[in-house]
């Protein structure tokens, strides 16, 4: 008689699950050519960026930014994200134990010519700030008729 073959449910995927650790993730402070003319160290926010057909978003963590402290330029096709943070609410608080520093965030983005500059939007929310960058209608996948 033949042997079956073991039918273990995959646990892969489980086992994986199993081992997923959240871990903490350093800030890196920002190494630049810029100097900057505000006290402060200058940390560079984490990014994610998605893809649609019709945008990309770009999402950044800046914890501690108010809208009024955030400065967004375009200027030669550099996208420049500015965020500053209000130290004044730091000043009478002695942390026991800190894994966050407390900084200025900084980021600049190279564009192509593939998105619509005059249409780009940014959103900030409880410290993540959206950028949305329409791509111009060259850059849209688009059919092509058959004729």
């Amino acid at each position: 008689m033949a042997k079956q073959p073991n039918k273990q449910p995959n646990r892969k995927g489980a086992d994986m699950a199993e081992k997923q650790e959240m871990t903490v993730r350093e800030k890196k402070e920002m190494v630049g050519k810029d100097e900057k003319t505000v006290p402060g160290r200058y940390f560079v926010p984490a990014a994610d960026i998605y893809e649609t057909e019709d945008a990309l978003a770009v999402v950044l963590e800046m914890p501690g930014v108010e809208k009024k402290d955030l400065d967004l330029a375009l200027e030669n096709d550099v996208l420049k994200v500015d965020g500053r943070i209000d130290f004044s609410k730091y000043k009478d608080m002695e942390p026991v134990y800190a894994e966050y520093n407390v900084g200025h965030y900084a980021r600049s983005f190279a564009l192509t010519s593939h998105f619509d500059r005059d249409k780009i939007s940014a959103n900030l929310e409880d410290g993540v700030l959206t950028l949305t960058l329409p791509k111009a209608k060259h850059a849209q996948p688009r059919k092509i008729a058959i004729g």
